[in-house]
């Protein structure tokens, strides 16, 4: 198998937020250990070519998975709480994200929920639930009514963190 095979084939199976950053180290690290007077740098070359460095989601604002929610019509459709950077969206099932909650008061979100009666209602958390020096509170709770294109404040504000 090729080179370009191995790299396809893993960036295919990882297929998380994680894959950006371990494809990256593994590229670097690829590259760097070539001796200086390697005699055909080609293969790692036309692997690279294709390929482009971009943002895929939540691992590289936070880290911190807090919570995830699955559209129970459509699977394809996922929201994701991050611990220090908000929610995100993608609509084809990890591909691509949407960043659907940065206009808001917080970066800090604890829980994600969609309403399993009208999945366009999705309530959020905010002040993610656990301790430490690194860790931002909240303001309260919001309510989406159309998917998390637009939030509504609906209390709790001096909560600090919301856990479920």
């Amino acid at each position: 198998m090729s080179f370009k095979n191995r790299i396809s084939n893993f960036v295919t199976v990882a297929g998380s937020g994680l894959t950006y950053v371990v494809f990256t180290a593994t590229a670097v690290l690829t590259i760097a250990c070539q001796p200086l007077d390697a005699a055909d740098p080609k293969p790692i070359t036309e692997a690279a070519q294709g390929l482009k460095l971009r943002s895929i989601g939540p691992a590289l604002m936070g880290g911190r998975i807090a919570d995830i929610e699955v559209h129970p019509q459509h699977g394809n459709t996922w929201y994701v709480a991050v611990g220090s950077g908000g929610v995100w969206k993608t609509e084809n099932a990890g591909v691509t994200w949407t960043p659907i909650f940065d206009e808001q008061n917080s970066y800090s979100i604890a829980d994600v929920s969609i309403d399993p009666t009208n999945p366009d209602v999705v309530w959020v958390g905010t002040g993610e639930n656990v301790s430490g020096r690194h860790v931002g509170w909240g303001d309260g709770v919001y309510k989406s009514l159309d998917a998390g294109k637009s939030w509504t404040l609906m209390g709790l504000e001096k909560s600090e963190h919301i856990g479920k």
